[in-house]
């Protein structure tokens, strides 16, 4: 399945997902606002979508953005599961 239609279901078709519901769901071990701050400052590979450019303006991520994000950390732990097994592949063989 793909993870964007999943998320589509599971928001409802909503394009924009508020920050709080983001952290709710996904980063339940951060804040809405370290979860900001990370994004902002590139620790969390994850655009944020201001409504307007204030700076009190509602915030959230897009919903593509997610879907991406999810994947590539899917990617990371596969890359990271085959690394090991190959290495204990490779020291059974010893």
């Amino acid at each position: 399945m793909k993870t964007l239609f999943l998320l589509m279901a599971q928001y409802n078709g909503q394009a924009i997902i508020p920050l709080d519901r983001v952290c709710q769901d996904y980063f339940s071990h951060l804040s809405p606002e370290m979860f900001l701050r990370k994004a902002l400052s590139g620790a969390l590979k994850i655009p944020i979508v201001r409504i307007e450019p204030s700076q009190k303006s509602a915030k959230g991520v897009h919903l593509e953005d997610l879907a991406a994000y999810l994947d590539s950390q899917r990617a990371e732990a596969i890359r990271e599961r085959d690394q090991l097994s190959g290495d204990l592949r490779a020291w059974k063989g010893r």
